[in-house]
């Protein structure tokens, strides 16, 4: 079972999420082989994280929430809040199969919190820009509840138009970037 975890900053976390780099990497290092995309969001000036993202393949909802509420910055307070969420692969790939690699062009994370009737349950005609896409889902997987995407686009607006308008009660768009250890 695949699941979206948002984790958003709390604010003046910054130090302790630095203090705490290390076992951040070492606590994701244990789930390698079942990521499917990871890396922060960030503030306007595109370098102060403002949250952490992971798309992660596991058994359950279970061990879903284990990954999630065990993950160091959020036992020690960093994080305000956490959005989990089953998830469905649409594009059948990692954040490491994008053609597009993992620099050049502006990239975000998409979020459509839904509302109603489900929406963009199909991959979008232009999937060349997207890194990672599909459905979140209700821990049983029957019910939707929104969209997650993380996008290469030119600007915010271009990101937030992989989603249609008025399907959803709030499209958030956030600065991202591909996560992981640096090379």
């Amino acid at each position: 079972m695949e699941f979206f975890c948002y984790h958003r900053d709390r604010p003046g976390s910054m130090a302790l999420r630095r203090e705490l780099l290390e076992e951040h990497w070492s606590y994701m290092d244990r789930y390698a082989a079942q990521l499917i995309a990871r890396g922060p969001t960030l503030g306007g000036d595109g370098d102060t994280p403002t949250g952490s993202v992971h798309i992660v393949d596991l058994p359950d909802p279970a061990a879903a929430r284990a990954f999630a509420f065990d993950e160091p910055n959020y036992q020690a307070g960093a994080y305000r809040d956490v959005l989990l969420r089953r998830w469905r692969n649409a594009l059948g790939r990692t954040m490491w199969d994008f053609p597009g690699g993992r620099t050049g062009g502006n990239r975000y994370l998409v979020l459509g919190l839904g509302a109603g009737q489900a929406a963009d349950l199909d991959v979008p005609a232009d999937r060349d820009e997207l890194i990672a896409y599909g459905p979140l889902l209700s821990d049983d997987g029957t019910v939707w509840l929104g969209t997650a995407a993380l996008v290469r686009a030119p600007d915010p607006d271009r990101a937030r138009a992989v989603l249609t308008p008025h399907r959803y009660a709030d499209i958030e768009v956030h600065n991202w970037q591909f996560g992981g250890r640096p090379s």
